[in-house]
């Protein structure tokens, strides 16, 4: 189903989703209505979250998957972080994280008052760098801390990580 042969892949229906992100937006708008409201109706406010899902995909994921790469699944590995890499990847985050402390000034959320799918999309990164040395970024930073102990704290958040140990077991 996936053109390029990875995953995720999702179906449902006629619906067919190859990219994360897609099958995100897509799960929130079918179901939306029978939960928790993820996204927006209002156009206005879905613009909104469009913005800054594309911040997290663009700005936030790239350096943060540099420091999980070098900071949590290397050394898991055997190998040694390369420091070059690790101090250029903080850089590049401190700069994101600014611009989100400055955001959630103004708001609870990134997007908003209300948790949308941009605090949703950055969960699986988030508890991974907390993990590591680079936590120190979040922690230095007052509301990026507090949305990050918020967020990491949902209870459905807390069943996605229970799945993950049992499924390792």
């Amino acid at each position: 189903m996936n053109p390029f042969g990875q995953v995720p892949v999702y179906e449902d229906g006629g619906i067919k989703q190859f990219e994360s992100r897609a099958i995100i937006r897509c799960m929130a708008h079918e179901y939306g209505k029978k939960g928790e409201e993820l996204i927006y109706w209002d156009a206005r406010k879905q613009a909104v979250v469009a913005n800054w899902i594309d911040v997290e995909d663009h700005h936030f994921e790239p350096p943060a998957l540099k420091l999980i790469l070098e900071l949590l699944i290397k050394p898991k590995e055997g190998f040694t972080p390369d420091e070059g890499i690790v101090a250029q990847a903080e850089a590049e985050l401190a700069k994101v994280l600014d611009v989100y402390e400055a955001r959630l000034e103004k708001s609870k959320y990134l997007a908003s008052e209300k948790y949308t799918i941009v605090d949703l999309l950055h969960l699986p990164n988030l508890q991974s760098l907390t993990g590591t040395p680079a936590k120190k970024l979040i922690e230095s930073r007052p509301r990026v801390s507090s949305w990050c102990s918020d967020i990491l704290a949902r209870p459905a958040w807390a069943k996605v990580l229970d799945m993950q140990k049992k499924a390792q077991a």
